[in-house]
């Protein structure tokens, strides 16, 4: 369904990744992220052509639930580029 213009900027817009993406951005291996899609329910994700797809969302949360998880996040992750996330803890 196309968007309308009224539309256009309410509509939340979800961030699909592909695991390894998700990996890059949690500045964690591609493993953790698959291990996770089988043991998490944090995660949400959909199978497109044999492919899963993280939201971006939920693998900020998943990310936050544990302090190792976090640390790297924070450090090697998409958390190193922004001053905010770092402060709020």
């Amino acid at each position: 369904m196309p968007i309308s213009k009224d539309n256009k900027n309410k509509e939340k817009r979800e961030i699909w990744l592909s695991v390894t993406e998700a990996a890059d951005l949690g500045g964690v291996n591609d493993k953790t992220i698959r291990r996770a899609l089988k043991e998490s329910d944090t995660l949400l994700y959909k199978i497109n052509k044999d492919r899963y797809k993280i939201e971006l969302k939920s693998l900020i949360k998943y990310m936050e639930l544990n302090t190792k998880l976090n640390n790297k996040f924070l450090n090697y992750g998409l958390g190193q580029y922004v001053k905010e996330w770092k402060n709020l803890k």
